[in-house]
């Protein structure tokens, strides 16, 4: 009996140790998963997204920025190609977790979506040919002006409609717009300063015309309404800033420093 009794012990404590060290290995599969976060953004943005031709990836400035914010927070990052138009509702449908894709934070897109604090700010020009003969916003007047659909550039050129009269004509991809243009059927479009220098590259019958008085207040990071990616990403973005790693990026593609960003 008591021989019995010995090895009905011996059997449940074996028993305990198997589904002890099974649980710890769980565990252990659990926290060893990597964690993944899917970015969405338009790329056909040089130089802040675009795909390279030889290795068909995603690169630019946003992307860099976005791969060192999971980095240092331990993410993995997936980006998922989509139009401008549609980055915000693919957010709230849950096919992305946040967007990139020099986003600038209007009244209209708070409504449907959280920013983070802003990262970089540029120039706004108008971009047309040479022989076009604009050389102001003025001359606009009776031309066809071409801007992304959903836009920061969409919003502008209504409210520069108000002073002088031209038509608005809307595309998915900035390359559309840059295309006609060249073909003469777009006069000129609303872009920034440091995505017209890729395009004056390949086309030197470009030009660009400042636009007076024009502010922007800097693109930032859009997540779904309520996001507690929103307080993570931001402390990341501030030590980014005052460690001078965004301005390390704006270098290396813009080739130059970007302009203050307005808190």
């Amino acid at each position: 009996m008591r021989k019995t009794r010995v090895l009905l012990f011996l059997s449940v404590f074996l028993c305990l140790i198997l589904s002890a060290c099974s649980n710890q290995s769980g565990a252990d599969d659990v926290s060893s998963e990597k964690k993944v976060l899917k970015m969405g953004t338009s790329a056909d943005f040089a130089p802040f997204e675009y795909v390279d031709t030889e290795t068909n990836e995603i690169v630019g400035y946003d992307i860099d920025f976005a791969r060192a914010i999971a980095k240092e927070l331990g993410y993995e990052l997936e980006i998922v190609d989509i139009e401008f138009s549609g980055l915000i509702t693919a957010m709230q449908n849950g096919k992305v977790d946040f967007a990139i894709s020099a986003i600038e934070p209007t009244a209209e897109r708070k409504k449907n979506a959280d920013f983070s604090i802003p990262y970089h700010r540029s120039e706004l020009v108008l971009l047309t040919m040479k022989d076009s003969g604009i050389d102001s916003v003025e001359d606009l007047k009776g031309k066809t002006v071409g801007v992304q659909a959903g836009s920061l550039q969409e919003t502008m050129a209504k409210d520069l409609q108000k002073k002088t009269d031209f038509e608005i004509t809307t595309r998915d991809r900035v390359a559309e717009i840059v295309q006609e243009i060249a073909v003469d059927r777009i006069d000129a479009t609303i872009m920034e300063m440091p995505v017209t220098k890729g395009y004056m590259a390949n086309n030197k019958e470009l030009k660009t015309v400042s636009i007076p008085g024009v502010e922007t207040g800097g693109a930032a990071i859009a997540f779904p309404k309520g996001s507690e990616l929103t307080e993570k990403f931001n402390p990341v973005i501030e030590k980014m800033e005052e460690d001078g790693e965004l301005e390390e990026l704006t270098v290396k593609w813009f080739g130059e420093k970007s302009l203050e960003v307005k808190k």
